[in-house]
């Protein structure tokens, strides 16, 4: 067999101090690239997300998501004899990634400041709630507060009340902005040779995701509408109920599409004439006669129906899958999105990343089990076995 394609990510060392979601889910995109990401867990317990819950045949659902392609390292890093396994092991690290409660990194001499004389090269990434300085430093977040401060939660829900995303979005986006910031600090030190700080804030992260419903509200002006799941200022856009309990979402983005879809689908051309619905302003303005009509419509028909009318129509629709649905989506199985990496609980399937290379294939490796790569990666930074034992021995490791 032919070795495999290079990855951009080959032969570059990350250690992380992680936990929860946007660290961790950082990391195991660098993973998927081909970086070696060693994880730092406490001994015992490990990652807390590891407890969240046991859906995966024993194991947390968030955990698996984001924690292939590892190794798992226990160190207690209060432990004086700690201080030297870290330092042997950013003596080889490419970047250092941490998520520790604010300050925590900076009182065991972590931060980017104390590392740079010693590792001129490392690239520091730190991940909070808030970024450092300001009134809010210190505060505690977790993924649905960050939600509430950034205002998602202000425009999301139902006129009757708020509500939050069904997954941890504050943490995707951090995770998010801490990888490509990563990447970027990489090809930045190829020029330079200088590795760089970086500081990702949940907040600022949530906040650029805000920025239509911000714009949209500026200088005083009144927020979007709180509309469920329809679009808060384009109309019809959403879910509609059809015969035989099921559910469709559609879109319709311009006027040519609403006249189309009138005619074709709802086959009453004339409301494409209605001085009520004549711009997309005046249909939201008058969303609940239009969606009454709408329904009264799709009533009759089944779901297979509406979506035949749609699509002959060329009007963007969709299916409200459940989770089940979403596993046996026809779309991923065609393009063969699924793979198995091994686990603790054994093999599990796993969505390949979502941007496809066409010069070489994504790292699926397993999930770890806690400090289950321990003696390997001491043994890699040159301690003898004696020398493991013993940090066995003192809980060390």
């Amino acid at each position: 067999m032919s070795a495999p394609a290079p990855r951009p990510l080959d032969g570059i060392t990350v250690v992380s101090l992680e936990h929860a979601i946007a660290a961790p889910f950082c990391t195991r995109q660098l993973a998927d690239m081909g970086a070696r990401v060693i994880k730092i867990e406490r001994p015992g317990a490990g990652d807390f997300a590891r407890g969240y819950d046991e859906r995966v045949r024993g194991l947390s659902s968030h955990f698996v998501w984001t924690n292939r392609s590892k190794e798992s390292l226990t160190l207690d890093l209060k432990r004086d004899e700690a201080g030297d396994v870290m330092e042997r092991l950013l003596a080889g690290a490419d970047v250092l990634v941490q998520n520790l409660a604010p300050g925590a990194a900076a009182r065991l001499g972590l931060s980017f400041e104390a590392l740079h004389a010693k590792h001129p090269r490392l690239i520091v990434c730190d991940i909070s709630g808030y970024g450092e300085g300001g009134p809010y430093q210190d505060k505690k977040a977790y993924d649905l507060l960050i939600q509430s401060e950034s205002g998602f939660v202000s425009v999301t829900g139902t006129a009757d009340g708020p509500s939050k995303a069904g997954c941890s979005i504050a943490d995707i986006a951090a995770g998010m902005y801490a990888y490509s910031a990563i990447l970027n600090a990489l090809l930045l030190r190829g020029r330079t040779g200088e590795g760089s700080r970086i500081d990702v804030s949940m907040l600022e992260s949530m906040v650029e995701w805000m920025g239509y419903p911000m714009y949209y509200a500026f200088d005083g002006a009144p927020p979007p509408l709180r509309a469920g799941a329809a679009h808060a200022t384009i109309y019809p856009y959403g879910p509609f109920p059809v015969g035989g309990g099921a559910t469709i979402m559609l879109g319709l983005q311009n006027e040519r599409e609403w006249r189309v879809f009138c005619a074709q689908v709802l086959r009453q051309a004339e409301l494409a004439e209605d001085p009520r619905f004549l711009s997309n302003s005046q249909r939201t303005a008058n969303r609940e006669a239009l969606r009454t009509l709408i329904v009264d419509v799709f009533a009759g028909l089944d779901i297979d129906q509406v979506t035949q009318r749609l699509e002959d129509a060329q009007i963007a629709n969709a299916r409200v899958n459940d989770m089940a649905g979403v596993w046996a989506h026809p779309q991923l199985q065609a393009r063969q999105r699924w793979r198995e990496v091994g686990s603790p609980a054994g093999a599990l399937p796993a969505l390949l990343p979502p941007a496809t290379n066409s010069a070489y294939a994504p790292r699926m490796d397993p999930v770890p089990a806690v400090g289950e790569n321990t003696d390997a990666v001491l043994a890699s930074l040159g301690y003898a076995p004696d020398e493991v034992a013993r940090l066995h021995a003192a809980e060390v490791v």
